[in-house]
């Protein structure tokens, strides 16, 4: 049996737990990475298919914690912000998106009573307190303050494509609202799929001293007397630590960790709700119609977008198409399948006679959980019952959504951790502050 000493071990390899590891790491932290899989970036790697780049499902990066915590970090962030002019499915038909002056005037979508609506909306929208509507369902704030009718179908689109949930009695509004305010600045799609940007991420750690333990299985996170002790995995290796970070989702902590019932584990995975979708990627040679490369389901929960128009996604000029149908509880591949290329034909008639290659995920994790209105309390950092243990990933929000819950809660982790040894180290800082 293989036995390791660290400072801090990290269970997960997502985007979550390499952030977690580069911030340990800067803060001179002995640390290692336990990945199960082969590659490191969880559901942020990109393949590789005759020559084009495809991610699992669709991926923008906004302007939140995120694309923040990777420029601090120095990654390049190498692609483009594509063009918001887009179109909207409604009644089986196109029709222009009210994106920006132009459209807005112009989309036979609104009454004129409805563009002034949206246009005030638009105007006001950046200085919007989100806060406040933290604990107020996104279909009561939508009913209680847009009067229009199709404006509501608009704003419904326009915040279940910011937040990939189609949930608007449960998704709690500040957030989403939040993250549409992010992308009113703009998105950013990355140049070779969101892979290129975790190769970043992973060798940014690897120079600060992180080691990786890829294709290895933690089996255990093994605790006495309330505290961590180490990782046991399924190949005999034994990673003893102070200090534990599981960046995996809520119920594979819960199985790690030996009487998770008795501590907020538990609770964290009872409250959570998995968001998923169906995602088909195609590759054409061109495209039937040019100008419709990014469009709004606004009757149906679709969405297309041609991310090729900002990124390079492919070595010939190949142009990388995403669609999305954002799911509920109940779905059918099939039946999903049909929609999303039932779309496609609609959007880009034609497009099967200039198919080089396709991805289909009949139902792709976006989220482990979301801040909606059924969560008792936030997740994490630390795991109150045993000390040392941390939890980081996109279901850990404390209000962030998506890949900027994973990075928020990541640097959390690593926050308490540290603050924690802190305190230790000087016992009577505390009261001192206090005199």
């Amino acid at each position: 049996m293989q036995q390791l000493q660290y400072d801090v071990a990290i269970v997960g390899g997502g985007i979550a737990g390499l952030t977690a590891a580069v911030y340990a790491a800067k803060a001179g932290k002995k640390t290692i990475v336990i990945e199960r899989a082969e590659r490191l970036g969880g559901r942020a790697i990109s393949n590789k298919k005759k020559g084009a780049y495809f991610n699992l499902g669709g991926h923008a990066l906004y302007h939140g914690d995120a694309y923040a915590t990777f420029r601090g970090l120095g990654l390049s962030l190498q692609g483009n912000k594509p063009s918001i002019d887009g179109y909207g499915i409604w009644k089986g038909k196109l029709h222009t998106m009210p994106m920006g002056v132009s459209s807005l005037l112009t989309t036979p979508l609104l009454s004129w009573r409805g563009k002034t609506e949206l246009a005030s909306w638009l105007a006001k929208l950046g200085k919007l307190d989100t806060r406040r509507y933290d604990r107020v369902s996104l279909r009561e704030w939508i009913e209680g303050n847009v009067r229009d009718p199709m404006t509501r179908h608009l704003f419904y689109a326009l915040l279940r494509t910011a937040s990939y949930v189609a949930a608007p009695d449960l998704q709690a509004a500040g957030p989403v609202l939040k993250q549409l305010q992010n992308s009113l600045q703009g998105v950013l799609y990355l140049d070779r799929g969101w892979g290129a940007t975790v190769d970043e991420l992973g060798m940014k750690a690897s120079d600060l001293g992180v080691r990786f333990l890829t294709k290895s299985k933690a089996a255990s996170v093994d605790h006495g007397e309330g505290a961590v002790r180490h990782v046991q995995c399924e190949d005999g290796t034994r990673i003893e630590a102070a200090n534990i970070v599981l960046a995996v989702p809520p119920a594979a902590a819960c199985q790690l960790v030996p009487h998770a019932e008795a501590t907020a584990l538990h609770a964290w995975k009872e409250q959570a709700i998995e968001i998923t979708s169906a995602c088909l990627d195609v590759a054409l040679r061109r495209l039937p119609k040019p100008k419709q490369q990014f469009v709004y389901g606004i009757d149906q929960t679709v969405f297309l977008s041609n991310q090729s128009r900002a990124a390079y996604l492919s070595d010939d000029g190949a142009q990388v198409v995403s669609l999305i149908k954002y799911q509920g509880k109940e779905t059918d591949p099939e039946q999903d399948l049909r929609e999303l290329e039932q779309a496609l034909d609609l959007i880009q008639p034609g497009w099967r006679d200039e198919l080089i290659v396709s991805q289909y995920l009949p139902k792709i994790t976006v989220c482990h959980d979301f801040m909606h209105l059924k969560r008792q309390e936030n997740p994490g950092p630390a795991v109150p019952e045993i000390k040392g243990l941390y939890v980081a990933g996109d279901w850990a929000s404390h209000g962030e959504m998506l890949v900027d819950a994973s990075t928020a809660s990541a640097k959390r982790a690593v926050r308490h951790m540290l603050s924690l040894e802190d305190k230790e180290r000087n016992p009577f800082d505390e009261l001192r502050s206090i005199i």
